[in-house]
């Protein structure tokens, strides 16, 4: 027999363990809006019995653990898929971004069968600037003696040198600040790699002793998806309960030690990469959103801006080659129509601009009313050209902005189809680990009713003990 006071002891262990639970239910409760936190429970298991000469009597419960609901497989899954979202989140922000910056409507972009301008309704891009520059070299060609055809030419020109200028000037500030945000992507990440190394040590000096972290792993985890959305990790949970981050094949934390840290590096061609900081070890990185601003900056930008580059280099080329040997109303030659190289330094010649008399639309020296140089002009627009793929300068123009917008629309998809595994993933992890108001309340209730009745044992213990001891008065 246990004795009076052997089941005193009992209903003390009964109310701690029902106490233990009606805490645990209530942070539970406290916690159900928090997404990063996995409910708790607690596992109660038969005190050890004593032996009697009846054999052996029960002494009750205790709480052995308050476990933590998470399911391993799912939450490795969700920390993969996060780095699969924040690369392909990163690139749709990117190209969003550029597709502003263009001035065009990438879903409305069109040309015809034989290269047509390209129309977006209201807008005003380099499309139309196009355009409108062939169709000045048009007019003036039917009044060549026009001043007012000129003037209205070099304004159109200047114009669409103007676009180019700033749109090229527009993409390189985009590719500045990719570089700028993935230095702040690579500082992010290492304070959440020092941070799940702090943690690692919390929860080791806490379960140490047999304790359960659980809070702190709630934490760790919320930290570890964070990163991956930065950047793809490899992550694994010793048998200590240290969590071990690798990036690209390279160990960064193991334990509570960060054996290393991400450093934003430029190789050279002013794109910044990713590499260590002690080992000097260049990363490759596979996923996330460091690598989603690298491939959109490195890839559909670059090329845009390359082709809108190679586009202004050959519209200044070939103008300039036919408008240098045509004569002006004032019997001058030799001028260049345009001025610079590139999108950035494309600029309509000061001379003509100050002096519109000065255009070169005559074919023949002295031949004012000629048009044969401004003919030729205008009929580059439908020129293929070897250097634009055998393409029209508008031609050419479209398949840029198509490329563009077809990288969008896989960026768009992509996000899309993340979204939907997201929500996925998140209902399994709720059906697992998240809190049931419901199941709360009908666990409180229940530890509620066993503490009142564990309480009501020592109340009579207490009373039979005082009985005992008026017995003896």
């Amino acid at each position: 027999m246990l004795g009076l006071f052997g089941t005193l002891g009992m209903g003390t262990r009964s109310l701690q363990a029902q106490q233990q639970g009606i805490e645990t239910a209530g942070h539970n409760l406290a916690n159900v809006n928090n997404p990063a936190y996995a409910r708790q429970r607690v596992l109660l298991r038969t005190s050890n019995a004593l032996p009697t000469p009846t054999g052996p009597v029960g002494t009750g419960a205790q709480v052995t653990q308050v476990q933590q609901i998470r399911d391993a497989l799912l939450d490795q899954r969700i920390t993969t898929e996060s780095s699969v979202s924040g690369y392909w989140l990163a690139q749709q922000k990117t190209l969003q971004y550029a597709q502003a910056e263009l001035g065009q409507g990438i879903d409305r972009q069109a040309s015809g069968a034989e290269g047509t301008a390209a129309t977006t309704g209201a807008q005003r891009g380099l499309a139309e600037g196009l355009q409108d520059l062939f169709n000045a070299f048009q007019s003036v060609a039917t009044s060549p003696t026009s001043i007012a055809e000129r003037q209205v030419l070099l304004q159109k020109a200047q114009s669409l040198a103007n676009r180019f200028n700033v749109t090229d000037q527009r993409l390189g500030e985009l590719r500045d600040l990719l570089n700028e945000e993935l230095q702040d992507n690579v500082t992010a990440a290492n304070e959440l790699l020092g941070s799940i190394a702090s943690l690692n040590d919390d929860i080791l000096n806490v379960e140490v002793g047999g304790g359960a972290a659980n809070d702190l792993r709630d934490l760790r985890q919320q930290k570890l998806e964070t990163l991956a959305q930065l950047v793809k990790v490899d992550a694994v949970e010793d048998t200590s309960g240290n969590l071990n981050i690798a990036v690209g094949g390279t160990a960064l934390v193991t334990g509570k030690t960060v054996n290393d840290t991400l450093q934003a590096y430029d190789p050279g061609a002013g794109g910044l990469l990713v590499r260590t900081v002690t080992g000097g070890t260049a990363l490759t990185l596979t996923g996330g959103a460091m690598q989603g601003k690298i491939d959109a900056r490195d890839g559909a930008l670059a090329d845009l801006r390359s082709s809108l580059n190679t586009a202004a280099s050959q519209l200044i080329t070939q103008v300039n080659a036919l408008h240098s040997l045509g004569y002006s109303l004032t019997g001058s030659t030799g001028a260049a129509f345009f001025t610079g190289t590139t999108a950035a330094t494309m600029a309509v010649n000061s001379a003509l601009g100050a002096n519109p008399a000065l255009v070169q639309a005559a074919g023949v020296s002295g031949a004012v009313g000629d048009n044969q140089t401004a003919l030729a002009l205008a009929q580059l627009a439908d020129t293929r050209l070897a250097a634009l793929g055998n393409q029209t300068f508008q031609q050419d123009y479209a398949q840029a902005v198509a490329a563009l917008g077809q990288s969008l629309a896989s960026a768009n998809e992509q996000v899309g189809d993340q979204e939907a595994v997201a929500a996925m993933m998140a209902q399994q992890r709720a059906a697992v680990s998240g809190v049931s108001l419901d199941e709360e309340m009908t666990d409180l209730v229940k530890f509620q009713k066993a503490f009142a009745a564990s309480a009501k044992l020592i109340a009579t213990v207490d009373d039979l003990l005082e009985a005992v001891v008026n017995m003896k008065r």
